[in-house]
């Protein structure tokens, strides 16, 4: 097995087809892009107790006990902990294990990342059964959010190298899929719990022990898919054009000098804010649409708290619905703004994204007090475009900005900034909500002051994204340190 895994198995052999490679790595980012449609769990998780209605705790009740209460349910807030969890790994793993990655390939690190994640579905459907809370943060959220992190980091060195011609496109290709696992998640989340659900289970657990075995068949499958390009490999009949921009090096520059340089820490800052607005919204698009427009959403008054449990249950399918659709966007984002960015430069395209994101965060409260589902869909719909096509977009923003030699190991260590944005955006969002809630605000408007502090995070991004300068060339590897690096990689394949 460890000889089916290693990186010499997966050295492509002469007229390798390089665009069977795409599929592979879709075949995993589908699969962990499921972490945006957690929030499809969220209101079933938080009447597992009750199944008809939520059981609060004690008013009183400690951190320690809610770890382990079985006869109250969880909060939405405490559940929006594990999708915070998700990220805070995916982050730290991929800066952990970048390099480790680029060293054993990305097959055996597909391996690795389908065990992680599978498992994560496994040991949370033993804590819903349980009902405890501890064990879904750990599942889902720690061993999970590692699988996240090795699964997402996999293929994107890879694809650069496979397409030095469409460094855009190549890194959307690469997290497209993890944009789109929602819109397939989401819906298929829905579907198994209303099949699993009785009247004494929400079916939840049921639901992550069937996704478990679904997304290890998927990833496995994707994992052997995947072929790296032999060294110095470059398509048929394409030349390199002459540099026409001061923002794509000539250079390569280590990973250990990286994140030394100013460069490094504005981009940091710019995926950061970038992350933080569009990540607290997916973590709760499902509850958001349905508090927001309540009984509108399905042609009757009243406040989703008003509505009967049939209501409720359809308003839920449509709040799936919402999730899936943002997933849609996100995943057209991602290959859209990525390629685009291959005409327009890596900073003009996030200077569109702050801009325009800056506006439409400031629109969505008047949508919401208009009572425009229309435009509400809208606008979160063109957010989540730009969402995605910052995450897609950052690879090539690296390479043009570092080289290509190290882009994955230093692409691995930026995702610290996608951890703490996943602790930044869904507590802004969850305990926002929560402190105007309990000093009396209706929920439908619980959700007007987090806009416009998500809003003023896209300026914070803007301004950094403005500061982008070519890297100084002290900092880039010499020809000699190249062809050494070079040289002890094509020996690890050995």
């Amino acid at each position: 097995m460890a000889g089916l895994l290693s990186r010499e198995r997966i050295v492509a052999k002469p007229g390798f087809n390089r665009w069977l490679v795409p599929p592979a790595a879709l075949a995993i980012h589908l699969s962990i892009g499921m972490a945006y449609g957690f929030s499809v769990f969220w209101l079933p998780l938080n009447r597992a107790i009750g199944i008809t209605a939520p059981v609060p705790c004690p008013e009183h009740t400690s951190f320690l006990e809610l770890l382990i209460a079985r006869d109250c349910d969880w909060k939405i807030s405490t559940l929006g902990w594990m999708f915070t969890l998700f990220f805070v790994f995916l982050g730290s793993s991929a800066a952990v294990f970048g390099r480790w990655v680029e060293r054993v390939g990305p097959r055996k690190t597909g391996v690795v990342s389908a065990i992680c994640w599978s498992s994560g579905f496994l040991i949370s459907a033993l804590g819903v059964y349980l009902h405890q809370i501890w064990l879904l943060w750990l599942g889902s959220g720690v061993i999970g959010g590692c699988g996240l992190g090795l699964g997402y980091i996999s293929p994107v060195g890879t694809l650069i190298k496979w397409f030095p011609d469409r460094r855009g496109m190549a890194t959307g290709m690469a997290i497209m899929g993890f944009g789109g696992g929602a819109m397939i998640g989401a819906p298929l989340a829905d579907i198994l719990m209303r099949h699993f659900a009785t009247p004494t289970s929400v079916g939840v657990w049921q639901t992550f022990v069937a996704m478990g075995v679904i997304y290890f068949i998927a990833m496995m499958a994707g994992a052997f898919g995947y072929r790296v390009p032999p060294a110095d490999w470059k398509p048929a009949g394409w030349t390199p054009r002459a540099q026409q921009t001061s923002m794509i090096t000539t250079g390569n520059v280590h990973v250990s000098q990286a994140w030394r340089t100013p460069q490094f820490w504005f981009l940091w800052m710019v995926l950061c804010m970038n992350v933080s607005a569009g990540i607290g919204v997916i973590g709760i698009a499902s509850p958001m649409i349905q508090e927001i427009f309540g009984g509108r959403l399905i042609g009757v008054l009243g406040t989703l708290q008003a509505l009967t449990p049939e209501q409720k249950a359809q308003l839920a399918s449509i709040g799936a619905g919402f999730a899936a659709l943002l997933s849609l966007f996100n995943i057209a984002g991602r290959i859209g703004w990525a390629s685009l960015s291959d005409y327009l430069g890596r900073k003009r395209t996030y200077f569109i994204f702050f801009a325009l994101g800056f506006l439409l965060y400031s629109m969505a409260p008047f949508a919401g007090r208009t009572g425009s589902v229309t435009l509400f869909v809208v606008i979160f719909c063109i957010i989540l475009t730009m969402y995605g096509g910052g995450f897609a977009t950052i690879p090539a923003y690296l390479a043009d900005i570092f080289g290509t030699q190290y882009v994955g190991a230093i692409h691995g260590r930026l995702l610290t900034a996608w951890s703490t944005a996943g602790v930044l955006g869904p507590v802004l969002v969850n305990y926002i909500r929560e402190y105007q809630i309990g000093h009396g605000v209706p929920n439908a408007q619980a959700y007007n002051v987090t806009m416009y502090v998500l809003a003023g995070l896209l300026v914070i991004g803007l301004i950094c994204n403005l500061l982008v300068r070519p890297v100084d060339q002290r900092y880039w590897m010499t020809a000699e340190d190249l062809a050494t690096a070079r040289a002890v990689q094509a020996g690890q394949r050995a």
